[in-house]
């Protein structure tokens, strides 16, 4: 529908939503207790693309916390919103 720019958009938001699915992973193991150093450097850098996108939004839905769990609204709205803009571009 966009061509080139379409092209382009449509695999970075692809890559982002990777990225999102990475860190929803490693999250996860984390709060399982997995160890060793490569949990951390892949949180380092799934935190590094994601948070910027994430942070702003969080600042308008904060998460809510039901006793010991939290549901990150703001990952849930930025993951479908990445979804929807990367189905209109292409």
């Amino acid at each position: 529908m966009f061509g080139l720019v379409g092209f382009v958009l449509f695999w970075l938001l692809t890559l982002f939503i990777l990225v999102m699915i990475g860190r929803m992973i490693v999250d996860w193991a984390v709060t399982l207790d997995a160890r060793g150093a490569w949990v951390f450097k892949v949180r380092r850098v799934t935190y590094a693309v994601t948070e910027p996108v994430l942070s702003p939004v969080r600042k308008v839905l904060p998460p809510l916390r039901f006793g010991g769990f939290g549901l990150d609204l703001a990952f849930t709205v930025v993951f479908v919103a990445a979804l929807i803009l990367r189905s209109i571009v292409w």
